[in-house]
């Protein structure tokens, strides 16, 4: 496929290079110019480019970004083709991100994003940590590999999107509509807690949403306890925090 990737932080970074060396011709972006786009995503065969190079003529819209980075690429984004796949892998949290009161009040993430940008979207790998997803890929078939949830109101994103997810190392499972979307926001059974694929069905199912703002917010306090505002712990200490807070 082709895919243009807009955001060019840890996860990005690592999404353009695991998906060029899977076969896809990817553009990566940044909101800073092609000639900031870090070297470590164009290793495989990417190659830097500006946001509106890198959505033109693609199969495939990444928005590898926090909320804050929306506005900037509302336009662009709200007027790519219908048939163009947009994979959001954002989660919202308060203190880092400007408060949202419809996300405060409960709307589903995904549902707000889509409406946004006033165009489908699908949600992929926002459920995995980056610790997690720089060690955790395995090729498909390996005993125990990780399953990442995949929503969107179209098939046809789901599917595109599940084989990217394939295509970087885990396994894709079909989450179902974005109304359904919350079961994968961060302080569900499902985040960040790397089950496999006979494990995330009935973790999706145990969900309660109710209870996820809560549990999010005691996740990032017991997080900067253990290690510090501002660094990540390792693959091992954050399943094992994650699985305690949210399962």
């Amino acid at each position: 496929m082709k895919v243009g990737i807009l955001g060019t932080g840890f996860m990005g970074k690592q999404l353009a290079s695991r998906l060029a060396a899977a076969g896809h011709a990817v553009k990566a972006a940044n909101s800073r110019g092609a000639e900031t786009v870090p070297a470590e995503a164009l290793t495989t065969g990417a190659t830097a480019a500006n946001a509106e190079d890198a959505v033109r003529d693609v199969d495939v819209v990444i928005l590898a970004m926090p909320h804050p980075g929306f506005a900037k690429i509302r336009e662009l984004i709200a007027t790519l083709p219908e048939e163009v796949v947009v994979i959001d892998i954002s989660n919202y949290f308060p203190g880092r991100d400007p408060e949202n009161p419809e996300l405060e009040a409960g709307k589903a993430e995904s549902e707000w994003t889509r409406d946004y940008f006033g165009r489908p979207i699908a949600k992929a790998w926002n459920s995995i940590g980056m610790a997690s997803f720089e060690s955790q890929g395995r090729p498909k078939g390996t005993p125990g590999r990780v399953a990442l949830p995949v929503s969107g109101d179209r098939e046809r994103d789901r599917e595109a999107a599940i084989k990217l997810v394939e295509d970087t190392g885990f396994d894709g499972y079909d989450a179902g509509t974005l109304a359904e979307s919350w079961r994968q926001q961060p302080g569900s059974p499902v985040y960040i807690t790397d089950l496999t694929r006979d494990e995330m069905g009935p973790a999706l199912a145990a969900a309660e949403r109710e209870r996820l703002p809560a549990r999010r917010d005691l996740s990032a306090q017991v997080f900067a306890e253990r290690v510090g505002e501002r660094a990540s712990p390792d693959a091992e200490t954050v399943v094992r925090i994650a699985r305690a807070l949210f399962m």
